[in-house]
């Protein structure tokens, strides 16, 4: 397991299942589920309870250490570590894949908003559809 591939964040304690899943999010290379999450500590010989994962992202939630992205139909989220990065991402409908947008489209993008004075600080882009093999068996 290693431990220095993220800074610990100083105001939480370190135990073997934080820094597990830590671990595993300082991996992906896209968003994971809790279930993701549990499965992969488990197939690095560290296994976690899946209701530990919970509270551990839970943790982490509150403590910004990771972003949470809830999808469309608010039954499934997915986690990833939250690096200050601006990431969008299309979402499968069939397969619940992740794809990275590679720009971000509202880049440019000045909002027109009834309160003149209101500062945009920020925003979540997150587009649905099907990938391309769960379009294949749609056809």
């Amino acid at each position: 397991m290693e431990e220095n591939r993220y800074p610990w964040p100083p105001e939480l304690k370190k135990t073997r299942q934080r820094v597990s899943v830590m671990d595993v999010l300082s991996r992906a290379d896209r968003p994971l589920s809790a279930m993701e999450i549990c499965k992969l500590t488990e197939d690095a010989g560290s296994p976690v309870w899946l209701s530990t994962v919970y509270r551990i992202l839970e943790l982490f939630e509150k403590n910004k250490v990771i972003i949470r992205n809830t999808l469309s139909d608010g039954e499934m989220a997915l986690y990833e570590l939250n690096r200050n990065q601006h990431r969008h991402y299309a979402i499968c409908l069939g397969c619940h894949k992740v794809v990275e947008l590679e720009h971000c489209p509202l880049q440019n993008y000045t909002p027109e908003l009834s309160d003149s004075g209101f500062q945009v600080t920020g925003h979540r882009l997150e587009m649905y559809g099907y990938c391309k093999d769960c379009a294949k068996k749609k056809e």
